[in-house]
C-alpha cells in the first residue's frame, strides 16, 4: 500500500498580492481626491457667477419697470421677476444674499427703493484669490 499526496490546488491570491492592490488603490485614491474637490468648488463657483448675474439682471430689469430699485430680493420673487431666490452654493442658505443698498448719484440724490446689488454671504474665498462676497 503506497501513500499517495494529493496536490490540493489552492485558489485565491496571496497575502502579497492584496496588499500590492491595495497600495495602488491608495496611491490612486489620494490623486484623485484633490482633483475632484478642485472641480466641486469649480462647480459651486460656476453656480454662484449664473446665480448672481440672473439677480442682478432681474435687479435691473425691475429698476427698468418701476423706477426704483427693489426693498429685497422677495420684491423680485412676488412680482415674477425671478421664480424664487437662489440658495447660495456656498452657504447652502437662500438668506445669506448680501442685499447692497443704492449709492448715491453724482449730483447727491439716492435712488428709492433698498436693494441697488446682491453678494454672496459666504466668507471663504474663490480658487482666483477673491473673496465670494466681492463677485
Amino acid at each position: 500500500m503506497s501513500l499517495q499526496y494529493r496536490k490540493v490546488s489552492q485558489k485565491g491570491f496571496t497575502l502579497i498580492e492584496l496588499l500590492i492592490v491595495m497600495s495602488i488603490l491608495g496611491i490612486l485614491a489620494s490623486i484623485a481626491v484633490p482633483s475632484y474637490q478642485r472641480h466641486l468648488i469649480k462647480a459651486r463657483e460656476a453656480v454662484l457667477m449664473e446665480d448672481l448675474y440672473l439677480m442682478r439682471r432681474a435687479i435691473d430689469a425691475y429698476f427698468a419697470d418701476h423706477i426704483s430699485y427693489p426693498e429685497s430680493l422677495d420684491d423680485l420673487v412676488a412680482n415674477k421677476y425671478i421664480r424664487d431666490i437662489p440658495r447660495d452654493p456656498f452657504t447652502q442658505a437662500t438668506d445669506s444674499w448680501e442685499e447692497v443698498p443704492p449709492t448715491p448719484s453724482v449730483e447727491g440724490e439716492m435712488a428709492e427703493g433698498g436693494l441697488e446689488d446682491v453678494k454672496s454671504g459666504s466668507d471663504l474665498v474663490g480658487l482666483n484669490g477673491v473673496p465670494y462676497r466681492d463677485w
